[in-house]
């Protein structure tokens, strides 16, 4: 019996760390009807777009991606073949109907929740019947239809443990698009985690939208986090994105007790003023944030703290854009994602009055930017000197050279053999950068933990 022709698997991923763990499982999905991923749209049998409704013309991209793919769709057909277009992800579920009328060259649309079903829809379109557009809310039904096996490359995987979320932040189209927050049961997620560290993963990154929210069978994210950390193979454990008002005290705990949890904690405030919060439906304070900041740094002395900062949010004021500074100063950040509000439609806070001007947006911006950038400038350069252990995961760009990431997230580049790849080696850091740090290597010897 002859094997299945290998058909030619595209997508790109926009957007957030639980897209880039959604696209791998498209793929795995996919797999068994034959498809194999390439690099290269151009003369793809099925093209997917996986979109990302969160940040400012996220659907403009869509579009205009949309647009050359529809060229390559011509010329493929034009040569007797055939591609297949998908729109999946948020902004599938946000616009699914606009982006099949607009895009007549889109041959289906599928939900974060629904992407499961890809090959009934293949199959659907192929045969130009049936329903192209899939977008409704089934977490559940989603995780217990892919399959067991999951195929990573490296020694780094995302796994996805909770989705969705019941916060309503007023800019935010998260519960909209993803949905109300819904747990996966531990017990699935620790058969996934020994079948990545069985393929050789030995650091895993714990995804959802409100990943500290976890509540899979009455469990916390700190005891599936002390779960995990059993699995031999598993080495360093990480967990993003997380709301404030779900870091309960196990957590905090779990930072003091687990060698294995990363002492870097990415922990969005968003703004430095009560006001804006409030507007924001953030549901904490500035001084509760920084409360809990301290009590996390006392749990683990050595934590680095990642934040997310929104500017020019409707009825920002100068005095509240400076009260946003003095709480940068006030906590430190080793690093951080700043964004300029941006209107989504349908979300309480576009409908808003106070709509800030782009220029002042964008002054903002760079004066906010400019005083993180130091801070994680001097960050970096503390390391300096010391010995920290390295992941490494991959060749460098030059001969010889290997990269790694540190304890915080951190690009460490060192000379070394490729051997060392997948490995916990000490290393001398000796220069810092931005967004890297440079070593030796202090010892070929491999650290057991983190």
């Amino acid at each position: 019996m002859s094997e299945t022709p290998q058909k030619r698997l595209y997508i790109k991923t926009y957007g957030c760390q639980m897209n880039v763990y959604d696209s791998e499982r498209m793929a795995d999905v996919l797999r068994p009807l034959g498809y194999g991923v390439v690099d290269d749209p151009e003369g793809a049998d099925l093209v997917v777009l996986n979109t990302c409704h969160i940040r400012e013309k996220a659907t403009e991209k869509v579009y205009s991606e949309l647009g050359q793919i529809k060229l390559m769709k011509e010329r493929k057909a034009q040569a007797g073949g055939r591609m297949t277009i998908a729109v999946a992800g948020c902004v599938a579920q946000a616009e699914g109907q606009e982006i099949m009328h607009r895009q007549k060259a889109v041959d289906l649309v599928v939900g974060p929740q629904s992407y499961h079903q890809l090959p009934e829809l293949i199959a659907r379109a192929h045969r130009a019947t049936g329903e192209r557009l899939s977008t409704h809310f089934a977490a559940d039904e989603k995780f217990d239809a892919l399959p067991a096996e999951r195929q990573v490359k490296g020694v780094t995987a995302f796994l996805t443990v909770q989705e969705g979320c019941d916060k309503f932040c007023t800019f935010c189209v998260v519960p909209y698009t993803r949905g109300g927050e819904w747990s996966r049961p531990p017990e699935a997620i620790e058969d996934e985690a020994r079948r990545l560290a069985d393929q050789g993963v030995r650091e895993l990154t714990l995804l959802g939208q409100n990943v500290n929210a976890y509540n899979g069978g009455g469990s916390t994210l700190a005891k599936l986090v002390r779960r995990l950390a059993k699995i031999e193979g598993i080495d360093r454990i990480r967990y993003t994105t997380s709301h404030p008002r779900d870091m309960g005290d196990d957590l905090i705990e779990a930072h003091g007790d687990l060698p294995e949890l990363m002492p870097y904690l990415h922990l969005p405030v968003q703004a430095g003023s009560d006001k804006i919060l409030k507007a924001m439906n953030r549901d904490h304070t500035v001084e509760s944030y920084v409360k809990l900041i301290e009590r996390i740094r006392a749990a683990r002395p050595d934590i680095a703290m990642s934040g997310d900062f929104i500017v020019g949010f409707p009825g920002e004021r100068d005095g509240d854009f400076e009260k946003t500074l003095d709480l940068v100063r006030e906590v430190g950040f080793a690093s951080a994602f700043s964004f300029k509000y941006s209107r989504r439609p349908g979300t309480p806070a576009s409908a808003m009055t106070g709509q800030i001007d782009e220029a002042v947006k964008a002054e903002r911006l760079e004066r906010l930017n400019q005083l993180l950038d130091e801070q994680q400038k001097a960050f970096n350069a503390g390391q300096v000197g010391k010995l920290m252990p390295v992941l490494f995961e991959k060749a460098g760009r030059h001969a010889g050279q290997i990269v790694g990431r540190s304890p915080y997230l951190q690009a460490v580049h060192a000379e070394g053999a490729e051997s060392l790849i997948g490995t916990i080696v000490p290393v001398r850091i000796e220069s810092a950068a931005k967004m890297s740090l440079g070593g030796v290597l202090e010892s070929s010897a491999v650290l057991e933990t983190a």
